[in-house]
């Protein structure tokens, strides 16, 4: 393996497993004695549970993947998400077994040991690595293959990432100029003579399958080991995958979290308590008060109902409390709504404001049309709008609309009445949502809900 990505993980995992129990015991001392502890044998189930779930929540929130890249204050958002859940955990089981010594302060020490440690141990291991790879006789000399975007990107990457452990000796290329070119591509095996090459990196274009073939051949031939960069990274966005389907590497575009059926599952069944819940108790005192209100100040329907897309092929009947005035208020059109419209109601002016307007939605949700964090759905006279200029738009539809969304909370929200900046805002509107896909998480919607709630409060509207 390049950068011996899996042995890394499972040292790293081996620790904070291993720190995980020491940091459990230590609390249990601290907070009573070992006596007490080995007598309540209990404890250990709670303890195997523990390790079970840093297992679990680590590989859900990627805490180990690009590991020397990522800042501690990225990794410190990670380290609180898992002893987040282990705390969670240890207060259900203490509750559900009716445990009475190992409770508070048991909890408090071994939250706090468990950040202390495992932060100690990312920075220790840290230092050390980049210290034994840094070190000349530990560094392994290679060579690129081509000097084009992908060679140069691939050279960046190896000088900022000293826990690599490369010596990059030059670039191999017969069409571009550049002083750190060594040697032509056909004289290669020649420069493999001449230095002590440990590792060559073939960064060549599609069109270069030839040359490919007999440059792993003299590889071969000098037990090089041999690494390709496909040239067809450029069409892939940064979230992609590797698989094997039988015999045959598939790489993936897009990785897609929500493609797996078991978080879909979590994700449906979240929707659907929560949108039950809102039904239940917001709606039954919410619904009448507004209709007396509609009746003084805006008479007309209560619900605004309008088609909206859902992906490519499908549409549905989206809901919301009507804003506007009746006679404008069902146009198909493109018009974007000002922030002084005079088409929108008194009544309608506060429910924008306060984002009630979208809370009919919840039906949606619970009819399994829409989910709670989504892309939200466009009309359809806005979608067909917005595909003359944003290409990818139809991968929305990859996911559930939703009421709101990670575009949202970053303040991407509805139009703007001038066409060029419209068009920059539905752009980042638009790579918000496909971040989204690419890198949901149950902590991520559960951040998005956070956020659309204080925004709530705020009085900033997270809808369009």
């Amino acid at each position: 393996m390049l950068t011996n990505t899996k042995s890394k993980y499972y040292l790293n995992l081996f620790l904070d497993l291993l720190l995980l129990n020491i940091c459990f015991v230590l609390s249990a001392v601290a907070s009573q004695n070992l006596h007490i502890l080995l007598d309540r044998y209990y404890m250990f189930i709670l303890m195997a549970a523990l390790n079970f779930v840093w297992y679990f929540t680590s590989n859900v929130s990627s805490f180990y993947e690009d590991f020397f890249i990522r800042s501690y204050s990225y990794q410190l958002t990670n380290i609180i998400k898992n002893i987040t859940a282990q705390i969670v955990l240890a207060v259900f089981f203490i509750f559900i077994a009716k445990e009475d010594l190992f409770t508070r302060n048991f909890i408090i020490f071994y939250g706090f040991l468990l950040w202390l440690t495992v932060s100690t141990r990312i920075q220790i291991v840290k230092k050390i690595t980049v210290n034994y790879k840094s070190k000349k006789h530990n560094l392994k000399n290679v060579i690129i293959i081509g000097a084009g975007e992908i060679g140069k990107n691939f050279l960046k990457l190896i000088t900022e990432r000293k826990d690599l452990g490369f010596n990059f000796l030059g670039f191999a290329d017969d069409n571009v100029n550049d002083n750190k070119i060594i040697c032509k591509i056909n004289e290669i095996e020649e420069v493999i003579n001449e230095y002590a090459v440990d590792v060559v990196i073939i960064a060549l274009s599609l069109e270069s399958s030839n040359e490919i073939e007999r440059i792993i051949k003299i590889c071969n031939k000098h037990a090089l080991r041999v690494h390709i960069i496909p040239d067809y990274f450029r069409f892939i966005s940064k979230k992609y995958q590797i698989n094997m389907i039988a015999d045959f590497p598939i790489i993936t575009v897009r990785n897609e979290p929500l493609s797996e059926v078991h978080w879909r599952f979590v994700k449906r069944t979240i929707d659907i308590i929560l949108s039950g819940l809102v039904i239940i108790l917001i709606f039954p005192w919410l619904l009448p008060v507004l209709f007396v209100l509609n009746l003084f100040y805006s008479r007309g329907p209560l619900f605004f109902i309008q088609d909206r897309v859902s992906n490519v092929e499908n549409s549905f009947r989206c809901y919301k409390f009507r804003t506007m005035n009746s006679k404008n208020n069902f146009s198909n059109k493109f018009i974007p709504t000002s922030k002084d419209d005079t088409r929108i109601t008194k009544i309608g002016k506060w429910l924008r404001k306060t984002n009630l307007d979208e809370l009919p939605q919840f039906i949606n949700v619970f009819k399994g049309e829409m989910s709670i964090v989504g892309p939200r759905p466009h009309p359809k006279a806005y979608n067909e709008l917005y595909e003359l200029f944003v290409d990818e738009i139809n991968i929305r539809g990859w996911v559930k609309p939703g009421i709101t969304g990670w575009a949202q909370v970053h303040g991407y929200r509805g139009d703007v009445e001038d066409r060029e900046e419209n068009k920059k805002r539905i752009k980042m509107r638009i790579e918000y949502d496909l971040w989204y896909i690419e890198n949901w998480s149950l902590w991520l919607d559960i951040q998005i809900m956070l956020l659309t709630f204080w925004q709530m409060i705020r009085g900033q509207n997270a809808g369009i």
